[in-house]
């Protein structure tokens, strides 16, 4: 196959992806997907299986399961029947065969304890990076307080890191995610980096310093200067098809040098509460 032909063929197959994570509360069957994809519906099977390494209803399944994750690890006020209704069951009991099937636990032990890494295990899928329409525009970011749980290991467990700081944001009321803007600073990038030295700060916007507080939260401060700001749409999962173009392609051809702080994110909108297609990050590119 051509390196043309390739890329069309994976654009064919994206677009089908893209769909699946904008539909996940739809009926999704094989041949409305191939008719995305403007694929024959008796080889599309086997071609979706072939590019992502999983069946379609593997896949299906999976997203909605992850979904139904982050509801019950950050969201413990919605019960399990409704976190079972939502992601497509007809009822808990066969929710939660899913469920221990897929994670070996059943939901509301997942709930008590999460184990992220055994999880992350499930979502290693071989999907090439997917091509983005990248708008790159230069912004002055003002100098913001944050709040900071600094998380130190395996990216695996960020989600770990995360439900500290979203209890330490519960109990102290200091950084509300109604009212305050979250940040993510990335010091370190996941896929060059050996597990044990990735670090990443979980970031909240303040308006004083923190006070001592059982989840080791601390004041830190985003510095303020030129940066070049990409939107990022849909799931986090997927930031670095955004990422890796700003590097790779508008960097070099910009002219722009890069100052001493690293990238960094600002969720404009939060898990669980937004479906994963919706989710808008704005990645930071501090410039000098």
């Amino acid at each position: 196959m051509s390196e043309l032909r390739a890329k069309a063929y994976a654009a064919r197959l994206g677009k089908v992806l893209d769909y699946i994570e904008g539909h996940l509360d739809e009926n999704l069957s094989l041949e409305q997907l191939s008719q995305v994809a403007n694929f024959s519906k008796f080889h599309f099977h086997r071609q979706f299986a072939d590019f992502v390494g999983a069946s379609v209803g593997r896949y299906v399944l999976l997203l909605r399961l992850r979904r139904a994750s982050y509801q019950l690890a950050f969201n413990r006020k919605v019960k399990v029947i409704d976190i079972a209704l939502e992601a497509g069951f007809e009822n808990p009991e066969s929710f939660s065969r899913a469920f221990r099937n897929v994670f070996g636990k059943s939901p509301s032990a997942f709930r008590k304890a999460p184990d992220w890494v055994s999880w992350h295990e499930r979502y290693r899928f071989r999907i090439p990076e997917r091509t983005r329409n990248m708008q790159v525009e230069i912004v002055n970011f003002i100098p913001t307080s944050v709040a900071v749980y600094e998380h130190r290991g395996p990216a695996e467990r960020v989600n770990e890191s995360v439900g500290q700081f979203i209890a330490w944001r519960q109990q102290s009321g200091l950084s509300p995610k109604e009212r305050s803007r979250t940040f993510g600073i990335a010091y370190d990038n996941p896929d060059t980096t050996p597990p044990e030295q990735f670090r990443f700060d979980i970031a909240g916007e303040v308006q004083a310093e923190v006070p001592p507080n059982a989840q080791g939260v601390v004041t830190r401060q985003i510095p303020g200067g030129r940066c070049a700001r990409v939107r990022h749409v849909g799931p986090h999962t997927r930031i670095g098809e955004s990422i890796y173009p700003l590097y790779r392609e508008w960097l070099p051809a910009s002219g722009e040098e890069l100052r001493d702080f690293p990238l960094y994110f600002q969720y404009l909108n939060l898990l669980p509460e937004t479906a994963e297609a919706d989710l808008l990050t704005d990645i930071y590119l501090p410039l000098k």
